[in-house]
């Protein structure tokens, strides 16, 4: 599997910042566990990490509180692709063949991670919303980070 990198989703609002030259979406393989991986960054701008098993693994098709993993925030999805009309949105990888696999992923906008575009919701619906300076953005490094030790902790459930 190649590694694909999109860039679609209008920023501009959301101030300067790192994501302004971050993908919106970036597919590999994890060359330790050979697993595909995803970063799909969500509309308000938070990056989400996923990790596709293979129909063998023990967790496939479980729900995400199934396997006991250390990663950002916890677990919060489990389920098959979820593809868009557009390849560069959605959670799911463009691959060659039958690549069936179930993603588990994390998302990086619990408290105290900074959302680019949260303060753009919030003053466009009046929303104040939890907010502090103590915020810290979740950038690409990062979660390529947690995703590719996910990768590692699911295969070694498998193992």
């Amino acid at each position: 599997m190649e590694t694909i990198e999109y860039r679609t989703l209008d920023k501009s609002q959301w101030g300067n910042g790192e994501w302004q030259d971050e993908p919106d979406k970036k597919q590999w393989q994890d060359t330790s566990t050979g697993y595909p991986c995803l970063i799909v960054r969500n509309r308000l701008g938070a990056l989400c990490g996923y990790v596709g098993v293979p129909k063998e693994h023990p967790h496939f098709g479980k729900d995400y509180d199934r396997p006991h993993v250390e990663v950002h925030g916890g677990l919060t999805f489990a389920d098959t692709c979820q593809p868009s009309d557009d390849e560069s949105h959605g959670i799911c990888h463009k691959t060659e063949g039958d690549d069936h696999v179930w993603w588990f992923g994390f998302d990086c906008a619990h408290g105290w991670d900074y959302v680019p575009g949260m303060a753009v919701y919030r003053g466009e619906t009046g929303h104040s919303g939890f907010f502090s300076e103590h915020e810290t953005y979740r950038n690409l490094a990062y979660v390529t980070r947690e995703v590719e030790s996910l990768a590692r902790q699911l295969k070694a459930i498998a193992a």
